[in-house]
């Protein structure tokens, strides 16, 4: 579908930039709301509807169609994702395991994601992908991501859970869990990932009666679910009979072909070859699978149309708990660039927006004690914080009151000033050499936040630093305070400025 007008229309919220069939344009564009698109004229056919914040770029497709008022809510999941297959082009998926995955896939703007069943046993059970998760957890999760989004996700079935009744129950399952698309595969029961050691499939008829089986609980079902038909014969068998049961998949009504673990370049393209009017999805298994890795401008150009990473997400937060947990365990906590803030964060996981809409449903009582906030004579922090503060805060967390360093300088026991009071304009230094010479963090905090510096190195807790600093606190100029090894072999040095 080649658009050839765009109306562009902008909300308080982001940019809408509205690309309407090539054959049918309305006449008059009056507007977008949450589900819908108006129109003035009821001969609109179709459009798509970009909801990215950057003006110009097509990441996030919508689809809607007018009915015969001219308005209609966005289109089913499955309606959106056939949309996007007939878009030119090869699309990227990445695969998501569990919901906050799936927000970020799209919130980085991609158009539509996968769900994988390797990534989800093991965020779920820990457990290798060989058969242990069940039909009922994968719909359970599917749902939970289904839910946190609103782009097509097209969940991985594994083999239907058994035979072809088996399958008719999955694929309703799926439909009934908000899935646009399904995979199924024609691997016998263990079933494992397609790119280890001992795959086994079944017969191409009972492969073949899978699929027959998936299209009639689509009709059944009244719904237009993608169901994408996988073999993992090419590793069981042989590259021929892979191809000879990608061709009965699609004459059996499949959407999309996919043969997993294909072992070069030459045999990508052999696939692509075979039923040309019905798309291929590619499998790059990122870290050491039996696909070559390629770029998505080499496999458009071998014919490909969907393209899946599924080992991503998962792998690369595999290696950063590892990486978090090993600072833990030296007495640190990660670096400030191997992880988003806690501001960060909240935003992802939509904090500030609840807090926005949470407002229109303020008492008057609740509005009146948030305006009346007052500060003490001391020119401290407010003891009354506003509401976003105070929301984030449980009833069992402790109250706390932090006096500015001008306070603390002014009135120390007693009303009088110590030599101890003067550190609030002195400055440590925290520095971490690592075993192999690199550093590791180096940052500054004011001297007198001495519980700050136990947040920052763990492994300070058990050192007096209050005596450290009073025996300093006249001393004019950098000191060495501590330098020790830690439990891992980390070198920990602490100096006042």
């Amino acid at each position: 579908m080649n658009p050839s007008a765009a109306r562009v229309s902008r909300d308080s919220s982001s940019v809408c930039v509205c690309l309407f069939h090539s054959n049918s344009r309305p006449s008059s564009f009056l507007g977008i709301n949450n589900n819908t698109i108006s129109f003035n004229k009821t001969n609109t056919n179709t459009l798509l509807l970009n909801t990215a914040t950057n003006p110009g770029t097509i990441n996030r497709t919508r689809v809607y169609r007018k009915n015969s008022t001219g308005v209609e809510a966005c289109l089913s999941p499955a309606k959106s994702l056939r949309q996007i297959l007939e878009l030119p082009g090869v699309h990227q998926g990445p695969a998501c395991f569990d919901a906050l995955s799936a927000k970020l896939v799209e919130k980085s703007g991609f158009s539509f994601c996968f769900t994988s069943g390797f990534s989800i046993s093991a965020a779920r059970l820990a457990l290798p992908d060989t058969g242990f998760i069940s039909y009922g957890e994968m719909v359970d999760q599917g749902q939970l991501i289904t839910q946190a989004v609103s782009i097509p996700v097209i969940g991985d079935g594994d083999n239907g859970y058994g035979n072809a009744m088996n399958v008719k129950r999955t694929v309703k399952g799926y439909i009934k869990a908000g899935f646009a698309g399904i995979i199924l595969e024609d691997q016998v029961s263990p079933k494992g990932c397609g790119h280890t050691r001992g795959r086994k499939v079944v017969s191409r008829e009972e492969a073949v009666m899978r699929i027959k089986a998936a299209v009639d609980a689509r009709k059944e079902s009244g719904s237009d679910i993608v169901i994408v038909a996988r073999t993992d014969s090419r590793q069981a068998l042989s590259l021929e009979e892979s191809l000879r049961r990608s061709r009965a998949f699609a004459d059996a009504g499949a959407d999309v072909l996919f043969i997993d673990a294909l072992a070069s370049k030459e045999e990508m393209k052999a696939f692509c070859e075979i039923s040309p009017l019905v798309p291929k999805m590619a499998n790059m298994l990122e870290g050491g699978g039996k696909t070559p890795i390629l770029n998505p401008l080499e496999l458009e150009e071998l014919g490909f149309k969907l393209v899946a990473y599924p080992l991503s997400l998962i792998g690369v937060s595999v290696r950063a708990m590892q990486d978090a947990l090993t600072a833990i365990k030296g007495g640190r906590i990660p670096s400030p660039g191997s992880m988003p803030s806690f501001q960060e964060i909240k935003e992802t996981l939509g904090f500030n927006t609840y807090y926005e809409e949470e407002k229109r449903y303020a008492t008057s009582m609740r509005r009146l004690s948030s305006e009346n906030v007052t500060s003490n004579s001391y020119d401290t922090q407010p003891m009354a914080q506003d509401d976003t503060a105070r929301r984030g805060q449980s009833s069992q967390d402790p109250i706390v009151e932090v006096i500015t360093p001008e306070v603390y300088t002014n009135s120390g026991a007693g009303g009088s000033r110590d030599a101890f009071s003067g550190i609030w304009s002195r400055t440590l230094r925290v520095k971490i050499t690592g075993r192999d010479g690199f550093e590791k963090l180096d940052v500054r905090i004011p001297a007198g936040f001495l519980d700050g510096i136990t947040n920052v190195v763990p492994a300070l807790g058990g050192v007096n630093l209050k005596e450290l600093l009073n025996d300093a606190a006249e001393e004019v100029g950098g000191k060495l305070l501590l330098d020790f090894t830690d439990t891992v072999g980390d070198r920990i040095q602490v100096f006042l400025e």
